[in-house]
């Protein structure tokens, strides 16, 4: 069993979930799985792109996958579940589960492949940032694991896509995008800014180090420090 969290914009927990997994410690490499490496979004990557749609007042919208690395199609052959019954024989994974070795690669080449054919071209620097041009229609998608990203400047395009999505994958529509990777997202469209802030996990970081009770300062370093060219 994996018991996890699930925290919102305030750093309070609305989610608790439990998952059956599977005993990944146990498979070995060139055996039971090959690679297991997956693209996931840089922050810079997100920040451009909040920033672009700053400055043109696109619509930016978040979308969640449920239980995301079950949609994974595996090409491996990870050890079965051994029937007590019937110990010459095994249950055979079809598909992935949460706590294989390549669970997040199986789930991200799905996703990848659903993507580009809704007709989404992969960016080349970042693998994890999809674009889709259609006359003046424009929708970026940015994936970060299970959570989706849409930025557009059309809205019936942007419906449709999210459509394309729910036929794909089991979804969750949690509209205009304010909490992502632990960073608040504040929104003044009238002056064309857009502002990111991580006091959750500065909070949460502070906890883990025993240090939410210091005294807080202007500045990470000591008062009065010179600090040189060099």
């Amino acid at each position: 069993m994996s018991f996890q969290e699930k925290i919102d914009a305030d750093g309070n927990v609305h989610i608790y979930k439990a998952r059956l997994v599977a005993k990944g410690f146990r498979q070995i490499q060139g055996v039971d799985y090959d690679e297991t490496f997956s693209s996931v979004a840089m922050l810079k990557s997100i920040r451009i792109l909040l920033a672009i749609a700053a400055y043109h007042d696109y619509e930016v919208w978040q979308m969640d996958v449920k239980t995301a690395f079950l949609n994974g199609n595996l090409s491996e052959d990870p050890d079965g579940f051994v029937n007590p019954q019937n110990a010459g024989k095994v249950y055979k994974l079809l598909k992935s589960i949460y706590g294989l070795k390549e669970a997040s690669r199986s789930w991200n080449l799905r996703f990848d492949e659903v993507v580009k054919g809704f007709g989404f071209i992969k960016n080349v620097e970042e693998p994890c940032v999809y674009k889709k041009v259609s006359g003046s229609a424009l929708v970026f998608l940015v994936l970060y694991v299970e959570g989706i990203l849409l930025i557009r400047n059309d809205i019936p395009m942007l419906e449709a896509m999210k459509d394309s999505l729910r036929k794909s994958f089991s979804m969750k529509d949690l509209g205009e995008a304010a909490y992502i990777l632990g960073i608040k997202i504040y929104r003044d469209r009238s002056k064309h800014l857009i502002g990111l802030s991580q006091s959750t996990y500065i909070d949460k970081v502070l906890k883990r180090f025993n240090m939410h009770d210091s005294n807080e300062g202007f500045l990470p370093m000591s008062p009065g420090t010179i600090l040189s060219k060099t």
